[in-house]
């Protein structure tokens, strides 16, 4: 018996769910995925999980969501308000970017990207874990097979949803990966010792003897570095990318990044190769949301918005092609999807029927 539950949520404007949406428009169907202006991802609620399917019922200026919950089990009030409070944080709904756009009032650069990507918010993973693990996979490798690596890990270890015959997944619990024997992590791919920085993580964060929920509140990012960093096989690079994707820490910048210094330079310094340093200069124009700068930088190159060595004389808003450099970086630094270029498509394995909502 499938359960099914509706709610609405408003979210604080601007806020273009199209565009947000449109980094998972060739996600995996059993994961997250993007498609016909709707978006679905398989959420925690509680103890139970949940398939929730999310589209754009409003405007920028008034935005609101509906959301239509499916389950397995019975779905309560309290799951409702549960549901609602994970797609507020997925999507960041309650940020005001009014506040971000003041701060960069000053950047003109920055100014001119915003203004064309107006209500354009970052995601965040359900839960840190996720963009722990993910951070820790993609360390020195290309992202096309750390990309394959984590949809094994997913599909060998998540807890699975089967609804009408379709069956999709959460993201695996640190109980579970924690319970993953070395031997079973490097089947999927891991090396022996990536296997043995996820193992470790996972067993750390099942204890509680790292608690990511609490690092998140931190008030000082250079604490929750700090504290990350003594974890094995975490340095600041992974930290960083953790918090910006798992914490919605938006003052993150991993400047130490080679594609996103490349993308600062392609606005900022005509493409030549410049240092962290010198990026992190760069970036002190955008105030305590420097990470989310850089997310308006990554998406306005993917979308072939002009830098500023050609003075704005030509826009192109309307293509949202993940292709080539521009996918890779977008995918170092958010969620799953599938690579393009001009000549070719690595597409994400997407396996089952087709949703029947």
């Amino acid at each position: 018996m499938i359960f099914n539950e509706r709610l609405c949520i408003s979210a604080v404007p601007p806020f273009n769910f199209d565009l947000s949406a449109r980094i998972f428009s060739n996600g995996d169907k059993q994961i997250r995925r993007y498609e016909n202006h709707v978006f679905w991802q398989v959420i925690r609620v509680g103890e139970k999980l949940a398939l929730a399917f999310i589209e754009s019922t409003g405007t920028e200026e008034s935005p609101r969501l509906t959301v239509e919950l499916k389950s397995n089990r019975k779905i309560t009030e309290d799951d409702k308000k549960t549901a609602e409070g994970i797609i507020c944080s997925l999507f960041n709904l309650n940020f005001d970017l009014t506040e971000f756009y003041r701060e960069i009032r000053n950047d003109r650069t920055m100014r001119l990207l915003a203004k064309k990507l107006c209500g354009l918010k970052s995601p965040t993973t359900q839960f840190p874990f996720e963009a722990l693990v993910d951070s820790i996979v993609e360390q020195q490798i290309s992202l096309k097979v750390a990309n394959a690596f984590e949809q094994r890990i997913i599909k060998k270890w998540g807890e699975a949803l089967t609804l009408n015959d379709n069956t999709y997944y959460a993201y695996p619990t640190p109980k579970t990966l924690a319970r993953a024997t070395q031997h079973e992590l490097r089947a999927v791919g891991l090396s022996e010792r990536k296997a043995e920085y996820v193992r470790n993580a996972a067993s750390l964060i099942a204890e509680r003897k790292v608690d990511l929920e609490e690092l998140s509140r931190r008030e000082q990012t250079s604490e929750i570095i700090e504290e990350l960093d003594r974890v094995k096989g975490i340095g600041v690079w992974t930290a960083e990318l953790t918090m910006l994707r798992g914490m919605a820490r938006l003052e993150a910048l991993p400047a130490d990044d080679l594609g996103l210094r490349r993308t600062i330079s392609h606005f900022y310094c005509g493409g030549k190769q410049i240092t962290s340093d010198e990026a992190r200069k760069i970036a002190d124009n955008w105030g305590l949301w420097k990470g989310l700068a850089a997310y308006y930088l990554i998406v306005a190159e993917m979308t072939d918005l002009p830098s500023r060595q050609n003075n704005y004389r030509k826009t192109k808003t309307d293509s949202y092609i993940l292709r080539g450099k521009h996918g890779y970086l977008m995918r170092r630094f958010f969620i799953k999807f599938t690579l393009s270029t001009k000549k070719t498509t690595v597409a994400t394995a997407i396996h089952g029927t087709p949703i029947n909502r």
